[in-house]
């Protein structure tokens, strides 16, 4: 039986310059993307109501008193879609503000067509791999005589005594076991435990495991479970198993 074939990725370009929607449609559809043009906020969401999106490129500056901040922050409100901001300004607010609204990225014009290519990809490619928390009731996830209980929210210590957890550290740790021996970068574990909010720019995933570390390491200045990448990120060393818990246990 033959496999299904891979449906190639869609990307939404959203500018009222004709030339840049061509010049982007035709390098990405060499590269094997489906690319959809939209000049402006009306065309944007026909386009989002007739096509599953991948990622939208999206510029700042529109006609018809619709700018891409005011479009981003329609779309974040109701859908995760990376967005990737496009603009001849360059101004720090107006990125910070991208940032703040749900932006992915931000490009400032004129730009190479290689880099925007790259940066999508390592966007799409940030957002599919990380095995994010389980929502199976039944579910506990154990490393090292430490056990996770995904339904109760709760940590127990290898004397069976509970750690309390703030919400980011469970979910934080709930990825790592999940993905144990794999490195996470800080994007992938920003994407899987925060949803890309602003504050992970400011080195708050350094933060928040610094914190779960001085919970669950034996010794928090030389970590055995959740050891530093340098340059790129973390990686979960634990020896972990996920199990059932017994339905109505205590």
């Amino acid at each position: 039986m033959s496999r299904p074939e891979k449906r190639a990725e869609r990307i939404l370009i959203v500018d009222d310059d004709s030339r840049i929607r061509q010049m982007v449609t035709r390098y990405f559809e060499d590269e094997g993307f489906v690319v959809i043009g939209a000049s402006d906020g009306q065309a944007m969401r026909k386009a989002l109501s007739d096509n599953v999106i991948d990622l939208i490129l999206l510029d700042l500056v529109l006609p018809n008193s619709e700018d891409g901040l005011s479009l981003a922050r329609e779309i974040r409100a109701g859908s995760d879609v990376p967005i990737v901001m496009l603009t001849g300004r360059d101004d720090v607010l107006d990125r910070i503000i991208g940032l703040e609204v749900g932006a992915d990225d931000y490009i400032p014009k004129p730009f190479h067509l290689r880099e925007v290519l790259a940066r999508v990809r390592s966007i799409l490619r940030r957002r599919k791999p990380v095995e994010p928390v389980a929502q199976d009731v039944g579910q506990v996830l154990e490393f090292d005589g430490w056990k996770l209980e995904i339904s109760r929210r709760r940590l127990l210590n290898p004397g069976e005594q509970e750690v309390e957890l703030t919400t980011g550290e469970f979910d934080m740790l709930a990825v790592m076991v999940r993905n144990s021996g794999r490195v996470l970068t800080r994007e992938m574990l920003m994407d899987q435990t925060r949803g890309r909010q602003f504050e992970a720019y400011d080195r708050s995933i350094d933060a928040q495991i610094a914190r779960l570390r001085k919970k669950i390491e034996p010794d928090p200045a030389h970590p055995t479970f959740i050891r530093s990448v340098r340059g790129v990120g973390y990686i979960f060393t634990g020896d972990s198993s996920a199990a059932k818990s017994a339905a109505g246990a205590d």
